[in-house]
């Protein structure tokens, strides 16, 4: 497929001129090396990447050496496998010369956990995440290719998507994302949305999606062809970057334990019943789940509460981090997803939901994080977003056509409690669902169609 502009790049590119050292980490094959490439080009740098074997041996057996040979900006790919020598030595080498974006480093690995890297260049590095694609930037591929225009990461967005890119990139009011339209208020009125509802994608359009997930490399295969990329994928990723990092003595488990997260996404994690049926203790499951989290395989959202300290101690709900993955784990496809009494089809579609707002974020300037809520009685919310100033969005995601009132019910009661103790900390609650119409359900609640989280802004014209 043609190449898709990465929503990234701008942060990036801030990112470079701010900052000595920038790790750019993510899953494998989610394209940093097809972005770091471009980076290199473009600066007039140096690309190199660590899987090449003969690089790898040059900078662990002299890594003053290495880094010296090659003209900045010096792009790293795989970084981690250098070790800490390699990285000791980066240290060294943008304290003696305090330029800006020196290094580019990537990983596959998630930086600050990686065992065998001690040292983390705090207050010498900005770290960013990249995922797979996010609905976003597949559909400003596609609009790219309806309008005979190559999506290359050079190209520069044209009218509305650049207006969101700026949003995204902290040079505008923050507004023309979704996550910003959420907290002005009006992120689901039917006016707030450039696309007619006849050209929203249908349910089944969605159960599509899901299946697919993000990995560029998945975009074009069959669902028979996905399976297979996704087991290969899964098998390279445990052996190539965990039991090569970690202390791993049952790398068979990993997989078990990998297949039994996706049957379990979008859920809380039980760890004392997943070590009954993986037949481990709950410490190695507990650890293997770590590792799991290291390679960007799985994420989890913290318990909300206003009391913080709690956030910790509650359970936290567990995500695969692509639905795409999550699907064919489970061993489940779109058409065994639009049966009636599928039982995944909520989950997954919860999960490509929350992926979806977690890729846009992670390519954002706008600060807000990600939780899920349950209360003593019972109420919950798939989703809390809460900005720094402690203002929040709470989101049900359904995989109704038909959204009801009632289910914001447990949002509602959440807005009244707030309304209460902190009154304006509630700014919207949303029910993202796969009918084709926004509606509002009463005071600050509102559904709106899942295509809505990667749809362009309306603007008014100007007068």
């Amino acid at each position: 497929m043609d190449l898709v502009g990465r929503h990234m790049r701008p942060r990036l590119a801030d990112a470079l001129g701010s900052a000595r050292v920038v790790i750019l980490h993510g899953a494998r094959q989610c394209g940093k090396t097809t972005l770091a490439r471009a980076v290199a080009a473009e600066r007039g740098g140096t690309y190199i990447t660590l899987d090449d074997q003969q690089m790898l041996d040059a900078a662990r057996a002299d890594p003053r050496t290495f880094l010296r040979a090659f003209a900045p900006p010096l792009v790293i790919d795989e970084v981690q496998l250098g070790g800490d020598r390699l990285v000791r030595e980066i240290k060294i080498a943008v304290d003696e010369d305090g330029g800006r974006g020196r290094f580019l480093l990537t990983g596959s690995t998630n930086f600050l956990t990686v065992p065998t890297v001690s040292e983390s260049l705090a207050g010498r590095a900005v770290i960013l995440r990249l995922c797979p694609f996010s609905q976003a930037e597949l559909a400003d591929a596609a609009q790219d290719a309806a309008q005979g225009r190559r999506g290359e990461p050079s190209a520069a967005p044209a009218d509305d998507r650049s207006a969101a890119l700026n949003a995204q990139s902290g040079t505008d009011d923050g507004t023309a994302s979704v996550v910003g339209r959420w907290f002005q208020g009006g992120a689901a009125a039917p006016e707030a949305s450039a696309a007619r509802p006849s050209d929203r994608p249908e349910r089944d359009d969605y159960l599509e999606m899901v299946c697919t997930g993000g990995y560029p490399e998945v975009q074009q295969l069959a669902p028979a062809g996905r399976a297979e990329w996704f087991d290969s994928y899964v098998e390279t990723v445990i052996s190539r970057d965990i039991v090569s990092l970690g202390d791993i003595r049952r790398a068979e488990l990993l997989g078990r334990l990998l297949r039994l997260a996706s049957a379990n996404t979008a859920s809380e994690a039980n760890l004392t019943r997943w070590s009954q049926q993986l037949g481990a203790d709950r410490a190695t499951v507990e650890s293997y789940l770590g590792w799991l989290r290291t390679v960007f395989l799985v994420h989890e959202l913290p318990s909300w509460t206003r009391n913080r300290p709690a956030r910790v101690v509650r359970r936290p709900k567990l995500h695969l981090t692509d639905s795409g993955l999550a699907a064919a784990l489970s061993g489940v496809d779109a058409a065994a997803l639009r049966t009636p009494t599928a039982t995944a089809t909520g989950a997954l579609l919860e999960t490509f939901a929350v992926s979806e707002i977690a890729r846009q974020l992670a390519a954002s300037a706008d600060r807000a994080t990600l939780y899920h809520y349950r209360d003593n009685a019972g109420r919950e919310a798939d989703l809390i977003v809460e900005r720094p100033d402690g203002t929040i969005v709470a989101v049900e995601i359904k995989a109704t056509s038909s959204p009801r009132a009632t289910d914001l019910r447990h949002i509602a009661a959440l807005r009244d409690s707030l309304d209460r103790a902190e009154p304006g900390a509630f700014r919207a609650g949303i029910l993202l669902h796969t009918g084709r119409h926004a509606l509002s359900f009463g005071d600050r609640l509102r559904s709106a169609p899942l295509a809505t989280l990667w749809e362009p802004p309306h603007r008014p014209p100007e007068s």
